[in-house]
């Protein structure tokens, strides 16, 4: 799988978002879903910064930005997602309906990633710490709901590096909006 660099993906993420949040949603529950998947989009934001270098190590940021993913994928996001709730003005499509597991098996693999991701920060007070990082050689993403490509299951998230964890926090996001978000300009 080809890997995409973290700071580039979230500004891809990010960009996505921005253009969805600046659409005229009229629809309160659009507009709800929109403001979650921008808080989301600024937490991948913190957290790609504090691994960057880009902005200070600062626990309690880190830990915040985590859980805001956490708290908002999963079931969830899912509840975001009503029956009826896709095109304009949302980018959502209808395919979320006709693939509602799939949808779903993607939002609680990336809860998982996030729950993992934010209890490694609970034994990292001071900066990130080289069991956070990814090693040489690593295995950069997964295909989609998380399988690794060849059939082989995935490795436990509470047994990655939390850098890891989050790239592939990212994969599930852009495989998700691949499939299941229409493309603006």
């Amino acid at each position: 799988m080809r890997r995409i660099p973290v700071t580039a993906a979230v500004l891809v993420i990010a960009a996505v978002v921005a253009g969805t949040a600046s659409e005229n949603a009229v629809d309160p529950v659009v507009a709800e879903r929109q403001a979650s998947m921008k808080k989301m989009a600024n937490a991948a934001k913190t957290i790609s910064g504090i691994f960057d270098g880009k902005l200070a190590y600062d626990a309690a940021a880190f830990k915040e930005a985590a859980e805001t993913i956490r708290r908002r994928s999963g079931s969830a996001m899912v509840t975001e997602f009503p029956r009826g709730s896709f095109g304009d003005p949302s980018a959502a499509k209808a395919e979320i309906d006709q693939s509602r597991a799939e949808f779903a098996a993607l939002a609680l693999h990336l809860e998982t990633l996030a729950t993992a991701l934010s209890a490694t920060i609970d034994d990292a007070p001071d900066g990130i710490t080289e069991s956070m990082r990814m090693k040489p050689g690593m295995a950069m993403g997964s295909s989609l709901l998380g399988k690794r490509v060849g059939g082989a299951a995935e490795a436990d998230p509470a047994k990655m590096p939390a850098e890891h964890l989050f790239h592939l926090m990212l994969q599930d996001c852009t495989d998700c909006h691949a499939k299941f978000r229409e493309k603006r300009r």
